[in-house]
């Protein structure tokens, strides 16, 4: 296993994310490309001393853009979607 905190890039703070934290007790965050999820809940278990019920994951591609007439492409990055066991929370998240 990777180093953990390379794992975990950032969290990821949306509207849509913020609600899910309130109704469902999920947390959002950027992960590494190459992280699995058995990678990805180690890494939040150890981190935040968390227990981990569940993680779902999803490769997002990198949008177009152009400067000027140069058109060029943002990176393709990978977000974990980690529900956290019942009574558990990460108080980095609270009160945000």
């Amino acid at each position: 296993m990777m180093n953990p905190y390379k794992i975990i890039i950032s969290p990821v703070m949306t509207e849509k994310t913020t609600a899910q934290k309130a109704e469902s007790n999920t947390v959002t965050f950027k992960v590494h490309i190459d992280a699995s999820k058995h990678d990805i809940r180690e890494a939040v278990t150890r981190i935040f001393k968390v227990k981990v019920e569940d993680v779902r994951t999803i490769r997002l591609k990198g949008k177009p853009k152009r400067m000027g007439r140069f058109i060029g492409r943002r990176p393709h990055w990978k977000k974990a979607v980690v529900k956290l066991a019942q009574g558990e929370k990460i108080p980095y998240f609270e009160g945000a």
